[in-house]
């Protein structure tokens, strides 16, 4: 029995975009539907047994009809090759405000052929070619879903986070003891695992998760846990079962720049007994768009800094690349750099994501000794504006203004998350 495991399509990320003039969408959404294209055709081509969706179809809780008419697209190819997909919902399919669809529903609600619904923990038996197997979905939890207001009441966002890992640990528990273990069984769930890694510059996480331990999902009844919402791919757990996330399929942003990606492909025997029936695990690459960090650290001696530039950048092929420039220079070179020349050496990426020039030597105001990891942001202002000499006046009025930001931010994000 062989099965793919691939999540975080993020549908809608369409930053370092240009718009295609034949189909007036942004490249960024064909990159996206690209790598996703790659994934099914795969499934196709050698004829898996099914196909899970570990969540995060969108990049919003409310993606836009075209976006939805894509995905569902490569949803359908599935149901029609008779290819079983389950779909997880992530945090990014999940609306906060309880009661309303999810981005996913819709496969549900029109009783699509071929696609199961993980949109709350529970055991699915999903019949394939090869015969039967057992999933047991996770979906990004809810507040509202797992607890009650009064549980909550009086909490801490961090002491609301740890009864929601421990009541997700309990029904995870639960669910496995009732498996058969006669017959395969994976855990998929869209959910952060203690030790994982990010790699992203700007997180797409919306608001601080709850976090399980590996100890948590990593059960022995497991033939294989397939994990999202990390966008890096690594390994939680190596031994049996492996606990695995696969990363998103395309790069968001600059933080992902070297970072692979892809999906996995899982064989299993589902003859053998328990603890035995995985027979290999392997991550195929997809074709996701090269990002390209260019830095050039110019020298006080060079005569020529343009030139410095501009050889730098022909040593790089930039074809289809998205691209930024770092330029770190001596204050002497302020107004020598001819951007014109710069700009179009760089015509050939497909977008150039910007010029960042830095100047060597440029004092910075340092917070001093006062200032560390646990300072609270609103006393690092306090501190910026004393070491600055801003006015009282002044000072006051923005301390305020942020205080009232951070206080909205804050509330906002509790009830997106109650």
């Amino acid at each position: 029995m062989e099965f793919v495991h691939f999540s975080d399509v993020h549908i809608g990320v369409e930053n370092f975009s240009r718009t295609n003039p034949d189909t007036g969408l942004p490249s960024r959404l064909m990159d996206f539907l690209s790598t996703l294209d790659e994934v099914i055709d795969y499934c196709i081509d050698n004829n898996i047994d099914m196909a899970v969706f570990a969540g995060d179809a969108y990049k919003n809780r409310n993606p836009s009809q075209t976006h939805q008419r894509e995905f569902a697209k490569r949803i359908q190819r599935l149901s029609t090759a008779g290819i079983p997909i389950v779909l997880v919902e992530g945090n990014h399919d999940t609306p906060s405000v309880t009661g309303r669809a999810t981005a996913l529903d819709i496969f549900k609600t029109l009783k699509v052929s071929n696609v199961i619904l993980g949109n709350k923990a529970e055991t699915h038996i999903v019949e394939t070619k090869s015969g039967p197997i057992q999933v047991v979905t996770i979906p990004w939890a809810r507040r509202s879903h797992l607890l009650t207001r009064n549980e909550t009441k009086g909490l801490s966002l961090e002491g609301i986070n740890e009864i929601i890992q421990e009541k997700l640990s309990l029904i995870i528990s639960e669910l496995a003891s009732q498996l058969d273990n006669s017959i395969p069984a994976i855990l998929t769930s869209h959910v952060t695992i203690s030790g994982a890694k990010t790699s992203s510059e700007q997180s797409m996480m919306l608001g601080r998760d709850y976090v399980l331990l590996n100890s948590s999902v990593s059960l022995p009844i497991f033939d294989y846990v397939a994990l999202g919402h990390i966008h890096k791919r690594q390994t939680i757990n190596e031994n049996n079962p492996p606990v695995n996330y696969c990363g998103s399929l395309e790069r968001i942003d600059f933080g992902e720049e070297n970072d692979e990606k892809g999906f996995y492909s899982i064989e299993i025997d589902e003859s053998a007994a328990t603890n035995n029936r995985l027979r290999k695990v392997e991550f195929k690459k997809v074709n996701a768009r090269k990002l390209l960090t260019i830095k050039v650290d110019l020298d006080s001696e060079s005569s020529e800094p343009t030139t410095q530039v501009l050889n730098e950048i022909s040593k790089h092929n930039l074809q289809d690349v998205i691209v930024r420039l770092i330029i770190l220079m001596p204050s002497s070179y302020e107004g020598k750099l001819i951007d014109s020349q710069i700009r179009d050496a760089l015509k050939p990426a497909h977008y150039l994501a910007g010029i960042s020039v830095s100047i060597k030597g440029t004092e910075r105001v340092r917070l001093g000794s006062e200032y560390n990891p646990n300072t609270r942001p609103i006393d690092a202002l306090k501190m910026y504006l004393k070491i600055k000499n801003v006015p009282d006046k002044h000072s006051q009025l923005l301390i305020e203004t942020a205080s009232s930001i951070i206080e909205n931010s804050a509330n906002k994000k509790n009830a997106e998350n109650l």
